[in-house]
């Protein structure tokens, strides 16, 4: 009987199941965040809404306070009337202008005021000496009488009823304000706005928040209670009413008071976040290895503590920005925020309301801008709460 109880196969591994590559906590996460669609579109939406708002008034031919009044309440949608060779646009307000037909506007035509038949609701305008004019009686008639048309343009005994076609406005895609300045560059500025408050507000709440909530929580007993009880005061009125007072306090808007206002309350949910992850994590081996061997307080706060509760932070962190956002609109929206000419989503949704049935177009663009904002961020906080948390790692 052999004593070789063994079988060499040589040097070839092919059989053996090679193990996944180790991966560093972040690698892991963002391998799992890669996974979200949804965390990913919001990635791209913010991405995008960031080159919009920094890069794209570069690119614009207007200011966001220039007022062109010739072009006031132009919809970013034309609807063109053909006359002979020529176009025409009428706006709600019956100004009139000559358009290429390609929705390039050319120019406003004046009205001859000395020539306006009001009772009889008779506009009669000027274009190189010939007259164009506009009859919108038909509208006043009764509902049993009336036409499937609100007016008639006639030019050189030619009369139109109905519009041509449809085009985009080339020259405001966004249409224009009640002033005539461009609504796609006030839309981008207002994104610089809104988003700078909302990010420097959130970096100054995250870091006030960290520091408090960690310090209550590793101190514990008197302090802690007594660190609690300043949080629950606050905590007892409405954070945006808290805002709201102080805006008034400041006597004004400006994005400097928005800054302070919503720095010096919104810390106050993250204080309580890392206050519930210092107290799980300071009974941990390493914090009492670090106390044994003499490790200042603050050190073990600022190397160990907050390090290990990075995760709930970030996650906290994609969740308030959105926040930020939407109060810096609403105080913007009555008044208390940026003041004009500048302009921010709130202030431009504020300025679209006297016009809202006649214009809603100069509501949709800021309220859309808002609304895929505060998605994207929700997407993406959603996803990060997912990847950052170790349970789920597979």
């Amino acid at each position: 009987m052999s004593d070789n109880k063994f079988q060499f196969t040589g040097n070839t591994y092919s059989d053996v199941e090679t193990a996944r590559p180790s991966l560093t906590y972040w690698q892991d996460a963002w391998r799992r965040l890669k996974k979200n669609k949804l965390s990913m579109a919001g990635l791209i939406v913010i991405f995008l809404i960031l080159l919009f708002g920094i890069v794209g008034p570069m690119f614009s031919p207007y200011s966001y306070s220039e007022q062109i009044n010739k072009y006031k309440n132009l919809p970013p949608s034309l609807s063109l009337y053909k006359l002979g060779d020529i176009y025409l646009y009428s706006s709600n307000d019956y100004n009139l202008f000559l358009v290429e037909g390609n929705g390039r506007v050319i120019d406003k035509i004046e009205l001859d005021r000395s020539r306006r038949d009001i009772p009889n609701k008779i506009y009669t305008y000027v274009l190189n000496g010939e007259d164009i004019k506009l009859n919108f009686s038909y509208k006043m008639l009764p509902a049993a009488q009336r036409l499937d048309y609100d007016f008639t343009l006639e030019y050189r005994g030619e009369i139109a009823t109905q519009p041509d076609r449809t085009r985009p406005n080339i020259l405001f895609p966004f249409g224009t304000d009640d002033l005539g300045r461009d609504l796609l560059t006030r839309v981008m500025y207002g994104a610089r706005i809104s988003l700078l408050v909302a990010f420097i507000a959130t970096v100054v709440n995250l870091f006030i928040g960290v520091i408090y909530g960690s310090i209550s929580g590793y101190e514990g007993g008197r302090v802690d209670d007594i660190m609690m009880r300043i949080v629950d005061i606050i905590n007892s009125v409405p954070l945006t009413l808290y805002v709201i007072l102080l805006m008034v306090w400041f006597r004004g808007g400006g994005l400097i008071n928005i800054i302070i206002a919503l720095s010096s309350v919104f810390w106050v949910n993250e204080a309580r976040l890392v206050r519930g992850q210092v107290l799980s994590l300071k009974e941990q081996e390493f914090v009492l290895a670090a106390r044994i061997i003499g490790v200042p307080k603050m050190k073990i706060i600022l190397r160990h503590l907050i390090p290990n509760a990075i995760g709930p932070i970030i996650v906290s962190m994609a969740m308030m920005i959105p926040s930020a956002i939407f109060t810096e609109s609403f105080l913007s929206f009555i008044g208390l925020g940026v003041s004009a000419p500048q302009s921010s989503w709130g202030t431009l949704a504020n300025n679209a309301l006297s016009g809202l049935t006649t214009y809603p177009y100069q509501l949709f663009f800021p309220a859309m801008a808002i609304a895929l904002t505060l998605l994207a961020f929700n997407f993406i906080g959603d996803g990060l709460r997912d990847a950052l948390d170790p349970r789920l790692r597979k």
